[in-house]
């Protein structure tokens, strides 16, 4: 009697276990601060990038669409949303139930902002999250969306985008790479 009602212990304890444990990606993550600025490509030949994200996030251009979280993190929402924005088509997890926000994610309520290179990887590795990488075909030409692609196609996109509508903007065209590059 002693060694069922032991069992029966145990295996309660095990799965309220399991059930706490398997939620922990969902439960608030408090005191999470939005980066002022992410590095990124920091090992790319011509420097790194120092994004500057807080600075992105709080711009606002005349004639440009609002930038909310999803314009750049396109997994970070429900797949049903996901799948009517052009190009970006994955949501991750796949489960997933809410949309990046600010506020979800300093309030601890949003899952971990998953980072570019879990899909977008390095030239030749593999993703971690997908069974492989992303790409995109246009005019009959397929781009295996690596980091470097990726990256390159949203900023120099969003920034052409947005000179179209304000030429006076300091937003770097597509070509002048220095001006966001830098060595050291």
């Amino acid at each position: 009697m002693k060694i069922r009602i032991s069992a029966l212990v145990i295996i309660l304890i095990g799965g309220l276990f399991f059930a706490v444990k398997s939620d922990l990606k969902t439960l608030p993550l408090p005191d999470r601060q939005i980066p002022e600025t992410i590095v990124l490509a920091e090992k790319a030949m011509l420097g790194k990038v120092t994004f500057k994200h807080q600075e992105h996030i709080s711009r606002k251009v005349e004639g440009m669409p609002e930038v909310t979280c999803v314009s750049c993190h396109h997994v970070e929402q429900p797949a049903a949303e996901a799948a009517k924005t052009e190009g970006h088509k994955t949501a991750y997890p796949a489960d997933r139930t809410v949309t990046l926000t600010a506020a979800n994610y300093t309030d601890g309520t949003a899952p971990e902002v998953t980072k570019c290179q879990s899909c977008h990887l390095a030239k030749g590795a593999s993703p971690s999250i997908l069974k492989e990488a992303p790409s995109m075909t246009v005019g009959g030409k397929t781009t295996v969306l690596n980091n470097q692609n990726a990256l390159h196609s949203s900023c120099a996109d969003c920034h052409e985008a947005a000179l179209k509508v304000k030429a006076d903007l300091k937003a770097p065209k597509g070509n002048q790479c220095m001006q966001c590059h830098k060595k050291g």
